[in-house]
């Protein structure tokens, strides 16, 4: 049987900070990615996709409010718009993936799946914000916008900026899981969770509703990791490896991390929020769910034998 992997694709698989978001741009960037993730199938691996939103789902914020302000056209809530974002990234992925592909005589089908995600409505995060989405902006910038909107913004910790921050709970169930599984087993190539997935909750017995939130990519990625049994998890970021004392003369970079290590270096504020933090947390989460490893490396080093930094259970 083949080994089932899921990769969490990282925001700059498809839209990197120094770009402008043109569709010609993500569809050149995903092709990139798609023959990075040739070299897992060519492992016998069979794949689900996940991937972030962040930049994505803020510009379709900003259409809505533009929209709103200049036309009157309804803006659209949080939850739906990250439902625009998994529709045509997924289609973007897809489409590059395919082309790839036939490229190297392989025949799959590629399926994007549009995955809502349970997570609780009373959940400490909505009291909290601390998601970025959207592009990075000015000081003075986003104190004009807070002061206009309610909107809250933080600063970016490599210093790009300061960014519009969301509520980000924490995911309990991933719907469809099962299907997501049989799919993946079957040998088809499955995109789901985009942008942590579609945030829904029980607004009563039997009734499911959306909610204003961002979940974090990394961590649905890892619920979803564990609960269709893979058999490793792989996030990927634009840096090799995980770094100790990152972005200082002192910074090393490390190989293999076990969780009660990786637990301890966050404790010691090793590894920042909107950065490695929540990516070190999914990490923990799917070894200690599932007593197999994850892998977190950069894009380009995807399949390469001791790539990137290993976390395993001891």
């Amino acid at each position: 049987m083949k080994k089932l992997a899921v990769v969490a694709l990282g925001g700059n698989a498809l839209l990197q900070s120094n770009q402008k978001g043109t569709i010609e741009e993500q569809e050149a960037n995903a092709l990139e990615t798609s023959e990075c993730l040739l070299k897992l199938l060519k492992r016998d691996y069979n794949l689900v996709i996940t991937h972030g939103n962040g930049p994505q789902v803020g510009n379709i914020m900003l259409a809505n409010a533009a929209g709103f302000k200049n036309y009157g056209i309804p803006e659209m809530p949080l939850d739906i718009c990250v439902a625009y974002s998994q529709g045509f990234i997924g289609y973007i992925i897809e489409q590059q993936l395919k082309n790839v592909l036939e490229a190297n005589d392989m025949d799959r089908d590629i399926i994007t799946i549009a995955t809502q995600v349970l997570v609780k409505k009373d959940d400490p995060a909505f009291q909290n914000p601390t998601k970025p989405v959207g592009p990075y902006y000015s000081l003075e910038e986003s104190q004009a916008m807070a002061a206009e909107t309610d909107a809250k913004f933080a600063e970016d910790p490599r210093g790009r900026g300061w960014r519009k921050v969301v509520a980000s709970p924490k995911p309990l169930v991933i719907i469809n899981k099962k299907t997501i599984e049989k799919i993946a087993r079957e040998g088809h190539i499955v995109i789901a969770v985009g942008g942590g997935g579609i945030p829904v909750f029980y607004v009563s017995p039997n009734k499911l509703q959306g909610i204003d939130a961002v979940i974090d990519k990394d961590l649905a990625s890892a619920l979803l990791a564990s609960q269709i049994n893979a058999d490793k998890l792989f996030i990927l970021t634009d840096v090799p490896k995980v770094c100790l004392n990152y972005n200082t003369p002192q910074e090393t970079s490390l190989d293999r991390l076990t969780i009660a290590e990786a637990r301890q270096y966050l404790k010691e504020g090793q590894f920042a929020e909107g950065s490695m933090g929540p990516k070190i947390r999914a990490a923990i989460h799917f070894v200690e769910h599932s007593g197999k490893d994850t892998i977190i490396t950069k894009t380009t080093m995807l399949g390469i034998d001791h790539g990137g930094t290993r976390i395993t259970f001891v």
